[in-house]
């Protein structure tokens, strides 16, 4: 009796939340009132209890375990109602794991929307944003939800982990603000010097046609790579310079005077050692971070020094990341830098393929910024569609892009991919290089 008046006040709770809609526990009791066990199949229901000794806060937490079977799929799942379509909502959830093998894709913790009538509204909004506290991962996930929707189911699941188990606390939903819009103002430079004979008057040429092309509130200018080779006749260490050096201390004064971010690509030398590096300028004109071209091309590997890392740099509009040429070949340059929290990637290029330039930026919904000799310049959306594109030499392309539509990008048929993606990667499976023998 007393179980059914306190799930009868909470139901109550949840239909007066309206739009003050706000869910929060920490700690569960051994029966988790206002909490079921969900699995799609009764044989794939996975084993699911509250524990007494793993809490994070109060006692107790909400425990799922694949109990040997690799079948198992589900877990808990609580139902609020009271949710308004088109508002935005933020889940936050903790967890701490054990034999778990691929915690991005086998721990789900998941929003499932739902119409008035209990059926489901849009797709499924997976957490997938996450930071070590401790001996627990917090996830977050902020999200719009569906026009139709009235209720959500929070679910928290595992999934296909036989001889994992999970234990859920500190559980939150609660709505908040619309997202003011975030915009950002890009020019892509589309420049080729020729016969120019020195590094310093390839890069004049730059400054002289960003002056002209750039936009005056332009927050990000993009120039290609190797503005310190193209069109010298020279080879990459005759030209290699340290960083900072004279290059980056003429784009530092270009940056300074339009009060704008620079990236570009050049040659660096430290020691003997010269890389493909692509620099980054702030609005003071001051070096903010650089990026050392990571997959050479045969013809570079002969006279270059690969780079081993993806460098996120933080800015004052949002998170930048940085790619050069040849890493648009492979799937992990792209991939490492939005896992890193990139919302824009700038790619100063040579040439390369279009059609997979494009699929980086669908596969990571991520913004994509090129500038380039023998392939386009360009501004393009996490759709992988040209927002800009400067086709004549001498010009720029222009776009003002909102950095929070990046928060939610629905496709009709598979929901929100920015945040369905990273929890369906499979990056456990093993593969062999292309063409070698096992």
């Amino acid at each position: 009796m007393i179980r059914t008046i306190i799930l009868l006040l909470l139901f109550a709770a949840e239909l007066a939340a309206g739009e003050a809609l706000r869910f929060q526990q920490s700690g569960f009791s051994a029966d988790a009132p206002g909490w079921t066990a969900w699995s799609a199949r009764a044989e794939t229901m996975p084993r699911t209890w509250v524990e007494g000794l793993v809490s994070l806060g109060q006692p107790g937490s909400l425990a799922v375990s694949g109990d040997g079977n690799i079948g198992s799929y589900g877990g808990w799942q609580r139902v609020l109602r009271g949710v308004e379509g088109g508002a935005w909502y933020r889940l936050t959830v903790h967890y701490r794991s054990t034999g778990v093998t691929s915690e991005n894709w086998q721990i789900q913790p998941r929003l499932d929307w739902r119409k008035a009538n209990g059926e489901r509204a849009g797709e499924v909004d997976y957490a997938y944003r996450s930071a070590r506290e401790g001996e627990w991962k917090s996830v977050m996930l902020q999200t719009q939800a569906p026009e139709d929707s009235a209720a959500v189911a929070v679910q928290l699941f595992l999934a296909h982990a036989p001889q994992g188990s999970v234990w859920w606390d500190d559980i939150r939903f609660e709505r908040v603000p619309t997202p003011a819009p975030r915009l950002v103002t890009i020019a892509s430079v589309n420049l080729r010097p020729e016969s120019t004979g020195s590094s310093e008057k390839s890069v004049e040429q730059f400054m002289e046609t960003a002056e002209r092309v750039v936009p005056s509130n332009a927050d990000l200018v993009v120039l290609p790579e190797g503005i310190t080779v193209v069109g010298t006749g020279k080879r990459y260490a005759d030209v290699a310079e340290p960083v900072p050096g004279p290059t980056t201390k003429r784009l530092g004064e270009f940056a300074r005077k339009h009060n704008t971010y620079v990236v570009a690509g050049l040659y660096e030398r430290e020691g003997h050692v010269v890389y493909n590096t692509a620099v980054l300028l702030d609005r003071h004109g001051n070096l903010a971070g650089k990026y050392r071209k990571v997959y050479l091309p045969r013809e570079e590997m002969e006279q270059l020094t690969p780079g081993n890392d993806y460098p996120v740099f933080q800015t004052d509009f949002g998170r930048l990341g940085i790619m050069t040429c040849y890493d648009v070949a492979y799937a992990d340059p792209a991939r490492g830098l939005t896992a890193g929290g990139a919302e824009i990637v700038a790619m100063p290029i040579w040439g390369g393929d279009q059609i997979l330039a494009k699929a980086r930026a669908i596969e990571n919904q991520v913004y994509l910024v090129a500038s380039g000799y023998d392939h386009p310049t360009y501004i393009m959306n996490p759709r992988g569609e040209w927002l800009a594109v400067a086709r004549e030499r001498g010009s720029a392309a222009v776009a003002t892009i909102d950095l929070n539509k990046c928060l939610r990008q629905p496709n009709n048929n598979l929901g929100d991919m920015r945040n369905r993606l990273p929890r369906e990667l499979r990056l456990d499976v093993p593969t062999e290089i292309p063409g070698t023998a096992k």
